[in-house]
């Protein structure tokens, strides 16, 4: 299958599974897919695909998702619980780092077979991680302040606090996807890669983020339909 068909796929599950984590268990089955995600992704960006004519990390999809999370649980439940979520991806990635470089502390069984493999995988992890950590920590942190910003804006333009959630939505996280592909890009991959491909890894995932971004509208706006028709029912 063409790695176009499976990205999209991809991300029609990942958004599709945000909606049911929620629908499923409310607002801390989204705390529960912030540490699937969080995981998930700071092991898939270690792999490099072509797609679209571009160079491009994995995990961008994944890394997207935490992003639709935190806007949801903002529309729904507020900046605190919004920064909430902030701190346990950041909390899970500092325990991951932890535990998947504990592994290494160990001597081999000589008829292991898979530790090598295992090796080869995560022991470039600490980098990633870490990079990624950081500028999950400053990228989230300024997509919940700026989505609460812009919703402060547009509350004040229409005197409705409901109007203008693709606005809050696309305005925030576009700007604080530019923020995390610049900062994680030049934070995980300088000195791997060559410029050209930093650059080409740079671009391809801010184009992906675009897309992600603008294609997660659709899904906050039927989170807040989902809360709201909960509201109502326990009302």
């Amino acid at each position: 299958m063409p790695n176009e068909l499976v990205l999209i796929f991809s991300l029609l599950l990942i958004y599709g599974g945000v909606l049911i984590w929620y629908l499923l268990f409310g607002s801390q089955g989204l705390l529960c897919f912030t540490v699937v995600a969080t995981i998930s992704a700071n092991i898939e960006v270690l792999i490099l695909i072509d797609a679209f004519g571009m160079s491009q990390t994995l995990g961008n999809v994944l890394f997207a998702s935490t992003f639709l999370i935190t806007d949801i649980i903002s529309e729904t439940q507020g900046r605190k619980q919004a920064d909430l979520a902030v701190n346990i991806g950041i909390a899970t990635s500092l325990t991951f780092i932890l535990i998947s470089q504990s592994w290494f502390l160990y001597t081999p069984s000589g008829e292991d077979t898979l530790s090598g493999s295992i090796y080869s995988v995560f022991a470039n992890t600490p980098r990633m991680m870490i990079v990624g950590l950081l500028v999950y920590a400053i990228a989230q942190r300024f997509d919940v302040w700026a989505y609460h910003k812009w919703w402060d804006w547009t509350e004040k333009w229409s005197g409705d606090r409901r109007k203008f959630l693709y606005l809050r939505n696309n305005g925030s996280t576009l700007i604080s996807q530019l923020l995390n592909t610049v900062l994680f890009t030049a934070g995980a991959f300088f000195g791997v890669y060559d410029g050209k491909t930093l650059v080409s890894i740079g671009i391809s995932s801010y184009i992906i983020f675009i897309f992600t971004s603008l294609l997660d509208t659709p899904f906050v706006y039927l989170a807040r339909k989902i809360h709201e028709r909960r509201a109502d029912s326990s009302g």
